[in-house]
């Protein structure tokens, strides 16, 4: 089975362009196939202040209204995304540019919720990963952004860190998957503000007592909720840290590994 790394990359290196590209250079030199998602919130809110378009978000989700979609389609699927294709190109890299909704990648539906209405939030429903696969057995590079489509062709902003690991999921029975989220923190820590208080590993009774005792910090939880999502569905590896140590998290030299059980005494 052929191995696949896929990384979300997202946080402060997507703002900052010496970061981002840093990173971009690191990210080409991985060996084997891989798939990049990024996300970008930061530069959408930022442009949506600037129009004066008011931004409301609940648990670290963005309410998508009308006009926030457009906001986020341009930035995410637009900007960003012909950004990081653009230098991965001029490093070698034979990059697409995508997001969901383009070749039926990401199939979504508006969410549902209870009480609260999050726009054009979609939840995803499917991935197609014979097309993915073909564009990797192409020598492609797929670059994905977190904008998906229901079956009316509605656009819906999708979280970036969902969408990565229903990515990693869908690809997991034909490929080898680590799944790794990067941005600009060592790893999940216990103290947000201090690096040094990062945890090397969490199992799931570990992420339990953890939450209870509210020493994960709320941002991290969506994070590591998919991530042992991922594992239950055949992914082979989740990590979590810093973008510009990429190549010593996936040697387990830094990070955070999330695993699927608690290791044997």
């Amino acid at each position: 089975m052929e191995d696949l790394i896929i990384v979300k990359i997202g946080g402060n290196v997507i703002d900052e362009e010496d970061k981002l590209s840093s990173f971009l250079h690191l990210f080409g030199a991985l060996p084997g196939k891989k798939i990049l998602v990024h996300g970008g919130g930061k530069l959408a809110t930022s442009l949506a202040g600037r129009l004066g378009i008011q931004q409301q978000l609940i648990e670290g989700r963005r309410i998508t209204d009308a006009e926030t979609l457009k906001i986020v389609t341009m930035v995410y699927a637009g900007y960003i995304n012909k950004r990081i294709v653009a230098e991965l190109q001029s490093l070698g890299f034979d990059a697409l540019g995508l997001c969901g909704a383009d070749a039926k990648i990401i199939s979504a539906h508006k969410r549902i919720h209870p009480s609260i209405d999050y726009g054009f939030v979609g939840d995803v429903d499917g991935v197609n990963s014979q097309r993915l696969s073909e564009f990797l057995q192409a020598g492609l590079l797929p670059v994905i952004a977190p904008i998906s489509s229901d079956k009316e062709g509605q656009l819906l902003n999708t979280n970036a860190d969902t969408i990565a690991q229903e990515i990693a999921k869908a690809m997991s029975p034909s490929h080898a998957v680590q799944l790794v989220y990067t941005f600009e923190k060592s790893g999940v820590l216990l103290d947000a503000s201090d690096d040094s208080t990062i945890i090397p590993s969490i199992s799931p009774s570990q992420y339990q007592k953890l939450k209870a005792e509210q020493k994960i910090f709320a941002g991290m939880i969506p994070k590591i909720d998919n991530a042992f999502a991922a594992l239950q569905h055949g992914v082979k590896k989740v990590l979590i840290g810093k973008a510009e140590k990429i190549a010593a998290l996936l040697s387990g030299e830094s990070g955070t590994e999330i695993l699927a059980e608690a290791p044997k005494a």
